[in-house]
C-alpha cells in the first residue's frame, strides 16, 4: 500500500513561546525524515503532534492514501518510542514486550519475542528483570519493539541513546531496511547517520 502523510500549516505554541509555525510536508511512504534542531527548537513537541499525543496550536495531520485506496486511521499506522524507553523495571525482557504488544492491540508469541530480543543481541536476557540490564541493553528491549510486525509509521525520538557502536549500525540497517520495504521513518537523533534511504531528507527547526 502507498501512502503519505502530509503536515499541513503545523504551528506549536508552548508556555506562551512560539516553536514553529506554517509548517507544510508531504512525506510518502519509503522516506526518512530527520528532524534536526537546538534544544528546545520544537522536534520532540512536532513528533508528539504527529504521533497524536499532543494537539498543533494550528493546522492538521493527515494520512492519505496515494492510490485512492482507504487506509488505516492514523494511531492504527504508527508505533512511537519516545526518548524515555518505556519499560518497566521490574519487569522482564520478555513481559515488558508482550505487555506492550498487548497495549498497542499486536499479542505476539513467546517465540516471536524471543526471536525479536536476538535480534538485538538479548539472547539469554529473556528472563532478567530490567533493572538489572545496562541503559544500552534497556534501550535494546525497546528497540526490539522493531522487529515485532510493527506498523509501518515509525516515530522515534532520539532511538540511539545509549546504544554501542554496533547497536547504533544495527538500528541504521534496520530503518533503511524498513524504508526500503515501503516504511515510512521520522525521528530526532543527535547521532549524524552513516546509513540512509535513497528518499532521505531533513527539517531543521529553529533556524
Amino acid at each position: 500500500m502507498s501512502y503519505g502523510l502530509k503536515l499541513d500549516t503545523l504551528s506549536c505554541e508552548r508556555d506562551s513561546r512560539l516553536l514553529f509555525e506554517h509548517l507544510s510536508l508531504d512525506l510518502s511512504s519509503g522516506s526518512m525524515l530527520q528532524v534536526m534542531g537546538p534544544n528546545g527548537s520544537g522536534k520532540t513537541s512536532l513528533l508528539r503532534i504527529l504521533a497524536g499525543l499532543m494537539p498543533p496550536s494550528e493546522g492538521a495531520v493527515r494520512l492519505e492514501s496515494n492510490s485512492g485506496s482507504s487506509v488505516m486511521p492514523l494511531n492504527q499506522m504508527l508505533l512511537w518510542m519516545g526518548y524515555a524507553t518505556g519499560i518497566k523495571m521490574l519487569l522482564t525482557a520478555e513481559e515488558n514486550l508482550s505487555w506492550l504488544c498487548s497495549l498497542h492491540q499486536q499479542p505476539q508469541s513467546q517465540s516471536q519475542i524471543w526471536q525479536a530480543l536476538a535480534a538485538v543481541g538479548l539472547r539469554g536476557f529473556e528472563d532478567v528483570p530490567c533493572y538489572s540490564l545496562s541503559a544500552g541493553q534497556q534501550r535494546r528491549v525497546a528497540l526490539a519493539r522493531l522487529y515485532l510486525n510493527p506498523p509501518p509509521l515509525w516515530i522515534l525520538d532520539e532511538p540511539f541513546t545509549a546504544l554501542d557502536p554496533q547497536g547504533v549500525t544495527q538500528l541504521e540497517q534496520h530503518l533503511v531496511r524498513h524504508c526500503e520495504a515501503g516504511g515510512l521513518v521520522i525521528l530526532t537523533t543527535h547521532h549524524t547517520l552513516t546509513l540512509t534511504p535513497a528518499r532521505f531528507t531533513t527539517l531543521a527547526l529553529g533556524s
